[in-house]
This record gives C-alpha cells, sequence and structure tokens, in this order.
C-alpha cells in the first residue's frame, strides 16, 4: 500500500503550501512552516509529512526534501 504523503514548501510570497504529490493546486497555505505542517496532519492525521529544506547545508540543497515524519 502506497503511503499518503503531504509535502510543505515555502512559496515565492513567503508563506507555506500543503501540497499533495502532483497535485496542481495547494490544499493549505499558512503563514509559518509550523502552521502548514499542522494543517497538513488536520488535512490527513495518518500522512507523511515530507518539509523542504530552506536553508542550504553542506549535505545538501534547499529544493531537497527532508525525511518525512508522523506526529502522533
Amino acid at each position: 500500500m502506497k503511503q499518503n504523503r503531504l509535502f510543505i514548501e515555502k512559496r515565492d510570497q513567503g508563506d507555506y503550501a500543503v501540497r499533495r504529490p502532483n497535485a496542481k493546486r495547494a490544499s493549505a497555505v499558512e503563514l509559518t512552516q509550523a502552521k502548514a505542517e499542522k494543517r497538513a496532519r488536520e488535512i490527513d492525521p495518518t500522512a507523511v509529512i515530507l518539509p523542504a529544506r530552506v536553508k542550504n547545508t553542506s549535505k545538501g540543497k534547499p529544493d531537497q526534501w527532508r525525511k518525512g515524519y508522523r506526529k502522533k
């Protein structure tokens, strides 16, 4: 069975979108990443939340996704 996933990504406007894989439109838009993660859990409590990196690191680029997690 395929896992439900929701992506949290920063938009050019500075807010954060909650999107399902391959979605053309966001399921929700929030002002902060924390609020977007909370909204994603409200949309689908069983989904794996995948926030985008928002800073450069020595091991990746901002457009890579962090490992998914489920918050209980």
